[in-house]
């Protein structure tokens, strides 16, 4: 069913907006009923202003717009979690301190009233004055209960008995709930069987307690926290799962008249499940059950199709489908979700009136199906109110609040008997709120949030409830201005690499397919001088890592021989290269960042078979090869324009500034990005009007040779650039040659030291060094930071591409009032990890690159298992015993970080904890390693953040986020001094190392005089 609805998951969104609009029948007279109706509503519940709870007023306060509005939201996402006392303060005078709490009217009474009674305003002057006239255990006590107080606006109760309880009070009588069992996504096995057991226990209380009826409470149910892996590439194991688990509380729910409501969540998982609700349909036990249903997120583009398909499901199980229809929540996510994968569109509408049509659309077309779906409207905006109530004619329809929400709203829903009303009614302990919570408020925070405007007075009633289907009509740009598509988010210069969505069955399909019919047995690497390629030299076989028996292709490597005759072709490329236009070799390498586009699945299956990597980070490599071709291009454009700078300086003289290449480079590149890293090297050194020789790494030459082939096809003039595949010694021998202008390398410390002595007392000119190294990359986490977060980031930076990025994450450093937590959520969460063949999209963790490696990994463990204590390892399977060069990923943790020798490169994690006093210490003893190259810095006190970040002498610093998959342009990386010499690679400052500068002054009155002085006439 769901290839059904594929075609529009990115389609074009004008396309989109004109399908809806055909689609809604909405003539100006019902345009004008509804507005007209709409504006009287909001008249109405504005003089309805007796709200006891509702938080709507709450949000004209605090607002996004305001600073108490931001702190607030990370004081309520942060603040009840923390286990210790110090960094609850340190959250709460952080967040505080920028803030005018008195001013903007805020809700902890108790607390405001002593503070008035100091004659204080909560600012960053008084804050100080604050805590030690109250003293801390006060002002922290009075903000926990403040963020408890705000979290019982939203939460109908700590528990199932305590929510069914306060289910029956005088606000809530009216309504009927759908309880919502709070929690994160399921992380490991035994959160995914918490969590099904609470749905379990809330079913069975919710059914004892209840009534029996069409009208009883129901539960929603989010499949992430059934499966710890609900994800499309492990859609084998993760659908018969959640089925089945979904068929027992269904089953249950059936037999206590109950309807069970599955939430819906991040577009990519739609597909799965819809595999779900189906393979669920058909393992119910009760025929005449029709309590079960699914959410569907109107600002997605599939949303108006997908309907006909749950109908169509309808119909084929003989079961009425209860559908809810919502805006949707996490559309921020999906945006930049889709900009980093270099999609071709976007999932979700980018207007929220064409979000609002697709609402309206979407209603009238559940409506069309009344034998198939059972509808309920899910909606906080008084005109999308009126228009379902319009559409459906007197038909039985539902409408759906939040909890805390929108209580005048749908008190008058229920006067004017426009339908019936439930409740989404979170039950959940208040540390369980903070995901829910904090989406709340950035949903109905925002400027444009009817809950925010309805009660502002200043918004007459006919602008509030504007006409989203005359808006979308009148838009000429049906996409919003300000959200340029995927492609276009670094501007008109340059285009965004291309990527696949590998969570789309048909997009991961054909690439696979693509990538299949495109491998062959015969990948090769033989020097290529002058655009020729040297034959008849000995060759070896190249292995492919996962299965070290399986021969991939071949390899011949240059001798000393070739290093003199390409050194003379390449001075002669030089000659020829450094004199062409900047822009023509811009083109150049945009043609190849085009030619690498063309030919990914080839260069994604090179990878996966010479390299070892898996499919994801085969396509992530190729997309970074693309963007150092076009960002040096779009960068050396401007920066080697032949005009050069004008210097300014007295009249009769012309000074022109001007940067030019500097000869003949040798770029020496790794095997753990031989195509991104290799490929980023020659573009900028090209770019710059230099000759290069380039040297690969002796695992991955393949890989290097296509990449030289295309460039070559480009356009790069044959004598430009030169391939020397081989070991180390004809490294050195390029290094030690006199002709050499300079050289950028990407490798360990040790070996950037020897490239730097030998440059030092090589014959001839002086040679320049570019080198980015690896480092001791440390995570700190402190007790503020989310537990899940932490574990994701982790786990991915640790042990993604098996560890062998120069990024990984090597050490955590975690804080001890939240270790324990974190560290029983990396073991669940490694032992989710699955290891095997890189070409399988399940596969998480893929071979580490030789037998070198393996061996070097295997003692490091074994010296860990003296040193250290073990915390997790993943499970080996049986399938790659001495397959290929497998690795298990594991975890230890140790007492220092002086324990460790120097960087381990490979899938291990070493965990310390440390004291929250000691920080500073921490960020000294990862200074004192003497080499650092990325630093994870997980908490959400920014005064901390700032601190680690001043005093941390390291290359590239990630906060709140994974510190692997930098992005050119964006996230520049490599560093000077501590890991490399710098600037860093995709940075705005590289491609000028890669040139030396010239200047030219020239006196023009010697030449008759200063002719444009003597012309001026006043």
């Amino acid at each position: 069913m769901a290839s059904n609805i594929a075609q529009y998951a990115l389609a074009d969104e004008k396309d989109c907006v004109d399908r809806l609009l055909s689609a809604l029948p909405w003539d100006d007279a019902l345009a004008r009923s509804v507005g007209r109706t709409a504006e009287d509503f909001v008249r109405d519940v504005r003089a309805q202003k007796k709200t006891s709870n509702d938080l709507e007023g709450f949000f004209q306060h605090y607002g996004l717009d305001t600073k108490e509005g931001l702190a607030l939201m990370c004081m309520a996402e942060a603040l009840l979690r923390i286990p210790d006392t110090r960094t609850a303060t340190a959250l709460i005078r952080d967040k505080v301190a920028a803030t005018n709490w008195l001013k903007s009217g805020a809700q902890d009474k108790d607390f405001m009233a002593k503070a008035a009674g100091l004659g204080l305003s909560l600012t960053s002057s008084t804050m100080n004055s604050l805590f030690s006239k109250m003293g801390e255990p006060v002002i922290r006590n009075a903000m926990m209960q403040a963020m408890r107080l705000m979290g019982r606006q939203f939460v109908i109760g700590q528990s199932i008995e305590n929510a069914l309880t306060n289910a029956t009070k005088p606000d809530n009588a009216p309504y009927r709930m759908s309880y919502d069992m709070l929690g994160e996504a399921a992380r490991t096995a035994a959160d995914a069987e918490r969590y099904f057991e609470s749905y379990r226990h809330a079913i069975e209380t919710i059914g004892e307690r209840a009534p029996d009826s069409d009208h009883a409470h129901g539960i929603s149910v989010k499949l992430s926290a059934l499966h710890p892996r609900y994800e499309f590439a492990h859609r084998d194991a993760c659908v018969p799962m959640l089925a089945d688990k979904l068929i027992q509380l269904c089953n249950r729910a059936a037999q206590h008249g109950m309807t069970l409501t599955i939430d819906a969540e991040e577009s990519e998982r739609l597909e799965i499940s819809l595999r779900v609700l189906e393979r669920t349909l058909e393992g119910l036990r009760d025929d005449e059950w029709e309590g079960l249903g699914l959410a569907v997120q109107a600002y997605q583009k599939r949303a108006h199709p997908l309907l006909d398909t749950l109908a169509e499901i309808s119909r084929m199980h003989k079961r009425r489908l209860r559908v809810r229809l919502v805006k949707g929540a996490y559309w921020d996510t999906e945006i930049k979700r889709a900009q980093v994968l270099g999609l071709q569109g976007y999932p979700v509408f980018t207007r929220k009136c064409n979000t609002d049509l697709s609402y309206l659309a979407c209603a009238h077309k559940m409506l069309q199906h009344p034998n198939a779906i059972k509808p309920l409207f899910a909606t906080h905006n008084a005109h999308s109110i009126m228009a379902v109530a319009h559409m459906a004619r007197g038909a039985d329809i539902e409408f759906q609040k939040l909890f805390g929400m929108g209580n005048a709203l749908y008190r008058h829903v229920l006067e004017e008997d426009l339908g019936r009303v439930s409740v989404y009614a979170p039950v959940g302990v208040h540390e369980d709120l903070l995901p829910y919570l904090v989406r709340r408020l950035l949903e109905n925070g925002a400027n444009s949030s009817f809950v925010r405007q309805i009660y502002d007075e200043s918004i007459d009633a006919d602008d509030l409830v504007t006409d989203p289907v005359a808006e979308a009509r009148g838009n000429a740009e049906k996409s919003h201005p300000k959200i340029p598509l995927p492609a276009n988010i670094y501007g008109p210069q340059r285009r965004n690499s291309k990527g696949i969505d590998l969570d789309d069955h048909a997009d991961s399909s054909a690439l696979l397919f693509a990538m299949d019919r495109g491998y062959k047995r015969d990948f090769k690497a033989i020097p290529i001088i002058a655009g020729k390629d040297i034959k008849n030299l000995a060759g070896r076989d190249i292995c492919n890592p996962a299965n070290k028996t399986s021969v991939i292709g071949y390899a011949a490597f240059a001798n000393q021989s070739h290093v003199n005759d390409a050194f003379e072709t390449a001075k002669i490329g030089h000659q020829i290269w450094s004199q062409m236009p900047a822009n023509v070799r811009a083109d150049t390498l945009r043609r190849a960042a085009d030619a690498l586009e063309d030919n990914m699945a080839e260069l994604m299956m090179m990878c996966v078979k010479e390299a070892g990597k898996t499919v994801d980070d085969a396509r992530d490599e190729v997309r970074e090869a693309v963007d150092f071709c076009r960002y040096y291009a779009n960068e050396g454009e401007a920066l080697f324009n032949e005009e050069g700078i004008v210097l300014q300086g007295p009249t009769g003289e012309s000074n022109v500034y001007r940067r030019v290449s500097r000869g003949v480079f040798v770029c020496i590149s790794p095997w753990n990005f031989p195509l991104a890293i290799f490929t980023g090297q020659i573009a900028a050194a090209l770019m710059a009007g230099n000759a290069v020789i380039a040297k690969p790494a002796e695992q991955t030459p393949c890989i290097a040779y296509r990449m030289v082939r295309l460039m070559l096809e480009c356009g790069v003039p044959r004598e430009a650039l030169t391939l020397l595949p081989g070991v180390g010694n004809i490294g050195a021998a390029l290094v030690q040659h006199k002709d050499v202008a300079g050289v950028v390398f990407t490798g360990s410390t040790e070996t950037a030291w020897s490239i730097n002595r030998s440059l030092a007392v090589k014959d001839g000119p002086i040679a320049a060094l570019i080198a980015e190294t690896g480092g001791q990359n440390a995570f700190i986490a402190d007790s503020s930071a989310l537990p899940e977060q932490v574990v994701d980031d982790v786990i991915h930076s640790a042990f993604g591409s098996a560890g062998q990025r120069c990024s990984a994450a090597r050490v955590l450093f975690v804080q001890d009032d939240a270790a324990d937590h974190i560290l029983d959520m990396i073991s669940g969460a490694m032992a989710e990890l699955r290891m095997g063949d890189p070409f399988d999209l399940a596969t998480d963790v893929g071979p580490v690159i030789d037998q070198e490696a393996l061996k070097m990994l295997r003692r490091h463990k074994r010296r860990l298992d003296g040193i250290g204590r073990k915390i997790a390892e993943v499970a080996f399977p049986s399938t790659l015993d001495e397959k290929g060069y497998f690795f298990a990923p594991c975890a230890y943790e140790i007492d220092s970080l002086d324990m460790l020798d120097g960087e381990v490169f490979g899938p291990v994690l070493h965990i310390i904890r440390y004291e929250a006093e000691d920080l500073d210490a921490i960020v000294d003893q990862i200074n004192d390693t003497g080499y650092g190259l990325t630093l994870g810095v997980h908490s959400r006190i920014d005064s901390r953040i700032k601190r680690i970040v001043e005093r941390a002498r390291v290359g590239n610093i990630y906060v709140n986020r994974g510190t692997t998959g930098a992005v050119v342009g964006v996230q520049p990386f490599g560093g000077r001094g501590l890991s490399g010499t710098g600037p860093k690679a995709g940075g705005p400052d590289y491609l000028a190392a890669f040139a030396t500068e010239k200047h030219v002054s020239e006196d023009i009155t010697a030449s008759g005089g200063n002719a444009s002085l003597v012309m001026l006439t006043e």
